[in-house]
């Protein structure tokens, strides 16, 4: 399976412009004391520059064998951030486990080529996705996609969340409330505090808003099904 070339070169776009956001967020971060999940916004901004430059090589020359490193490095980061989290989220990322993932996908999509006997084709073929890929192992690559589909699915549904409860919060004039409307959202507030979607984003310290939740969650969406795409041209 090969990708159209204006194809490639529109996801070359988005993933550059993920980066350039990724990098604007830990930067507004600092500026405005707001919190981001730094370690996640990092590693996008690495990753996006990384998927950009095997769309179209000219965008990113750095070779193969640096970004194997690289990535190599934050799989085993984000793993050991899974490992010791466990279930309590952290500030500078919630869901490490995930981007582990992530990181190991990278480093098998820059494998050279025959790294895996199994695999079938010359690799991808979308312009600069054959010079240093893998032709991967299909069983592996397509329990990579599902995952990448999966996570696709589940920030959706955070997404869905966060708007959810970014509704809820909004005030509404004292006219388009009916009583029994008020006594059940002033009851809801004084039982669970004021509902907001940074609040269900992830963990931070007391008195900090979290930084755009729901357009870090849609970056993230954007970025796996690119990811999957890509893992699915190497079918």
């Amino acid at each position: 399976m090969s990708g159209p070339a204006w194809l490639a070169g529109g996801l070359a776009v988005l993933m550059m412009a993920i980066a350039v956001y990724c990098a604007g967020r830990l930067a507004v971060s600092r500026l405005q004391g707001k919190d981001t999940e730094a370690a996640a916004d990092g590693l996008h901004v690495v990753m996006g520059v990384a998927m950009a430059g095997m769309f179209e090589p000219r965008l990113t020359p750095i070779p193969g064998a640096a970004w194997r490193g690289v990535f190599a490095v934050a799989a085993a980061w984000f793993t050991w951030q899974a490992i010791r989290a466990g279930r309590r989220p952290s500030a500078r990322c919630a869901h490490p486990a995930a981007h582990a993932v992530e990181c190991a996908a990278m480093v098998y999509m820059v494998l050279p080529v025959g790294s895996w006997s199994s695999g079938r084709g010359p690799g991808m073929t979308m312009p600069g996705m054959n010079q240093g890929t893998t032709a991967g192992n299909p069983a592996l690559t397509l329990l990579l996609a599902l995952f990448m589909l999966g996570y696709v699915l589940w920030a959706i549904d955070r997404l869905a969340v966060l708007s959810r409860t970014a509704a809820a919060a909004t005030p509404r004039p004292a006219a388009a409330r009916s009583p029994l409307a008020t006594v059940t959202v002033a009851a809801a507030t004084g039982i669970l505090g004021p509902p907001a979607p940074a609040a269900i984003a992830y963990p931070r310290p007391p008195g900090r808003t979290a930084l755009a939740p729901r357009l870090a969650a849609c970056y993230k969406i954007a970025m796996a099904i690119t990811m999957g795409y890509m893992l699915i041209t190497m079918l």
